[in-house]
């Protein structure tokens, strides 16, 4: 997420700190190479001169001429001006009133409504502790319905049934009226897709707005469609009184631009970032830590919320315990290891909030990507319980009937050995300061390393 303009920043305040002292001139050419940084990550040329000036003006004033540390002082004035830009803080949905809150979602076909929708309901029963209800009203998408009847059976979420043959606001009615009946905290409505340029379908969601009456109405953006995402959320925003966006796919946009783009144009914040596959990759939209990750200063914080999330903790206690005893990390531990960075969405989405991850070579994070932990896992599940408890008895004869019984060959079983072994290492290490959640707190005091203010 974010990978080109992470890079092109990180180049950028390289430059800038190489001078002892900063002229308008050197301002003026980082200013200039930010520019085009911005532009060619698909952000709004009115957002990109708003922003410029905003630096500038502060930039040229002695906040920074006269800095001991001048280079610092501008990068710390492009942060604060980049979380402004994001939206400051997270603004939490309003949730306080009578029951049912409704909460409608707007937004073009494919911009992953529906997926959404389950999302946000497991982030509401999850974080909130909220009886939620989810409902269809698309009844144009062959298999919307059915795909969001799933969606809540997987997650242990209320349906509420609707049919293709329905009118969208004989559908909201009915579900308004269940979701009161039923007493639930709260009712997400799924809209179907729509073009702006459609006036019929844009009278139609107006339509259900008026019906339900919603606490929270959400633009739901793809994040990788840039601009023209967004400028359908500023034609959106003209119809419906929106209170917010969810950006969706944002681990597969490497340019940031509707990121950056989308609370200017609309005014409205930008509630939830969506950022993988799974029902549980939904979290509240953190400017401050965004902009940190933007400028390839990683996002520490999430990372230590995401592991204590998905650890068991129980289970942690007593490998904690048992490595302080000196009963040693064996192979079925590393493979547990390796089933928590799985459930965490995988080794990029650590790495991508890892300082400095951007620094990364290609070489390096091909060679760490998602398909080599599950290899190492299968090989561990090709080996018999001595063996993974004993490594050490793995001779010539037995690592061919590993790597046959696995799908890999011997040299992968070698690999896996070695890994091991440095994990063990590893292990002794975080053991003594508390586990995986302290060792990344103890980065900084709980910020990136390089942070600079």
């Amino acid at each position: 997420m974010f990978e080109m303009l992470s890079e092109r920043f990180t180049d950028i305040f390289k430059n800038l700190r190489g001078y002892g002292r900063l002229t308008e001139k050197n301002i003026d050419d980082g200013l200039r190479d930010i520019r085009i940084a911005l532009l060619e990550a698909d952000v709004a040329l009115p957002v990109v001169k708003s922003f410029i000036e905003d630096i500038r003006a502060r930039s040229l004033n002695k906040e920074v001429l006269t800095s001991l540390t001048p280079g610092q002082a501008l990068i710390k004035i492009v942060n604060e001006e980049l979380i402004a830009l994001l939206g400051k803080d997270n603004e939490p949905l309003q949730l306080n009133i009578q029951p049912p809150a409704v909460i409608l979602l707007a937004g073009l076909q494919g911009a992953g409504k529906t997926t959404t929708c389950a999302k946000l309901g497991v982030f509401l029963k999850e974080k909130e502790k909220k009886n939620v209800a989810l409902i269809s009203s698309d009844v144009y998408r062959p298999g919307a319905i059915k795909q969001l009847q799933i969606l809540a059976k997987e997650n242990n979420l209320s349906w509420l049934e609707s049919k293709e043959s329905d009118k969208p606001t004989d559908i909201v009615k009915s579900g308004l009226e269940t979701a009161k009946r039923k007493f639930f905290d709260v009712l997400i409505v799924d809209s179907a897709g729509r073009s702006h340029i459609d006036n019929e379908m844009m009278t139609e969601i107006k339509s259900l707005h008026d019906i339900l009456n919603p606490i929270e109405t959400l633009f739901v953006i793809d994040s990788m469609m840039g601009q023209d995402a967004v400028n359908a959320a500023a034609e959106f925003n003209k119809i419906l009184p929106l209170t917010g966006s969810i950006l969706t796919k944002a681990d597969g946009d490497s340019r940031g631009g509707a990121a950056l783009t989308v609370k200017y144009v609309t005014g409205k914040p930008i509630k939830f970032i969506g950022i993988g596959e799974r029902s549980q990759d939904l979290s509240q939209f953190t400017p401050d830590r965004i902009a940190s990750q933007i400028l390839g200063m990683g996002d520490v914080l999430t990372l230590i919320e995401e592991v204590e999330k998905t650890t068991d903790k129980e289970k942690t206690i007593k490998f904690n315990r048992k490595i302080k005893k000196g009963k040693g990390f064996s192979i079925v531990d590393f493979q547990d290891q390796l089933k928590q960075m799985s459930s965490m969405g995988g080794i990029g989405n650590i790495l991508d909030k890892l300082p400095g991850a951007n620094k990364l070579s290609s070489n390096l994070t091909t060679q760490i990507n998602d398909r080599e932990f599950i290899k190492l896992i299968a090989i561990i599940d090709s080996m018999t319980c001595k063996e993974r408890f004993n490594p050490k008895i793995i001779n010539g004869s037995r690592k061919k009937r590993i790597a046959f019984g696995s799908g890999t060959n011997i040299q992968d079983i070698n690999k896996l050995l070695k890994q091991f072994n440095h994990m063990q290492k590893m292990m002794k290490k975080f053991s003594k300061k508390g586990g995986l959640s302290k060792a990344l707190k103890g980065i900084s005091g709980g910020k990136p390393q390089g942070f600079p203010f």
